[in-house]
């Protein structure tokens, strides 16, 4: 997949056919859509392109009034979203940094400077609650007229497709973000089609896991509010040279005992440690680590020997739950 961030190519690119969102976590129906994007693009003999943002539009709005908590929850990082629209097939990716400039582009700018003329569009393809521009001031109907009054060799293709449902229940990223904050990974999974995982390179930390007897593999998560926190059953995949995945606890959140920086660190102890890697060798690795089972939220420890006591206590339970299941 080749990737664009910003419109510095705009004009440069071959027409496409594109579609537009935020694709947050990449879900059920973000998927159903890039099917049909891939399938669109490939009868019109057109690379398939997603344009998505960076940081998403309610992080900005959000920031701007000064109220953070109105922010959404993150369900992926932008390494993994843009991980998953590959899996999809996606031709070519262009992320646009979403900040004022952006934000203050009227519908009718979007269609003749980004559409027509950057991006050469010749088949769009929204969701049904779609709207672009300032003050999402565009929708279907014109986005369908402007396609349509377009010259013969600038014409484009407007569809809308409507709401994907699993079991009954509407997908979307809305409902992906409740099943993480309740800690439901089963209902998650569904909605995702597939468990929820997290991916990056495995960086330094405080080292306080190898005092604790518990080491662990440190996984930066960029976005202050993730949509899952707490405890999980998790596997690992990325650290075997057979592609073996391991098994472990982990813990998403803000390590409330030992520092309170707001900074969201994935802290994963897998059981059984590869002896290859030796001590170091994780580090620089990238790794994908699937959360499977959540088995509570952060507690704070009031010392350091009730924290390595509640540690011992979550691996006991995780390799239970393991167990119980045929994959410990």
């Amino acid at each position: 997949m080749r990737l664009f961030r910003g419109f510095h190519h705009l004009g440069v690119a071959p027409a496409c056919a594109l579609t537009i969102g935020n694709f947050d976590g990449v879900h059920r129906g973000h998927q159903a859509m890039l099917a049909l994007l891939r399938n669109e693009a490939q009868h019109r003999g057109l690379p398939s392109c997603v344009l998505t943002f960076e940081p998403h539009p309610r992080d900005h709005f959000a920031a701007r009034a000064g109220q953070p908590d109105l922010a959404p929850a993150r369900i992926s990082t932008l390494r993994d979203k843009l991980g998953e629209l590959a899996r999809c097939g996606i031709d070519q990716t262009i992320v646009v940094p979403f900040n004022d400039r952006f934000a203050s582009v009227t519908p009718q700018a979007f269609i003749d400077d980004v559409l027509v003329r950057g991006l050469r569009a010749r088949y769009v393809l929204v969701g049904d609650d779609f709207c672009f521009g300032a003050r999402r001031a565009g929708d279907y109907a014109m986005l369908d007229a402007a396609g349509q009054a377009q010259p013969p060799d600038e014409r484009f293709d407007v569809a809308r497709m409507l709401s994907y449902e699993v079991h009954g229940l509407r997908v979307s990223s809305s409902a992906v973000r409740e099943a993480l904050a309740c800690g439901d990974m089963t209902r998650a999974a569904a909605l995702l089609g597939r468990p929820y995982s997290i991916s990056g390179h495995v960086v330094h930390g405080r080292k306080l896991g190898r005092e604790l007897g518990f080491r662990t593999l440190n996984l930066r998560f960029a976005h202050t509010r993730p949509a899952a926190m707490g405890i999980f059953v998790v596997r690992v995949h990325g650290l075997t040279s057979d592609s073996k995945a391991l098994v472990g606890v982990a813990s998403l959140g803000v390590r409330p005992t030992v520092e309170d920086a707001g900074r969201v660190l994935l802290e994963t102890h897998c059981f059984d440690w590869p002896e290859a890697l030796g001590t170091e060798g994780g580090y620089g690795h990238c790794v994908r680590v699937e959360l499977l089972h959540k088995l509570h939220d952060e507690l704070r420890y009031d010392s350091l020997q009730a924290l390595r006591e509640g540690i011992a206590r979550d691996e006991t339970a995780a390799r239970d739950w393991l167990a119980a299941r045929g994959l410990g």
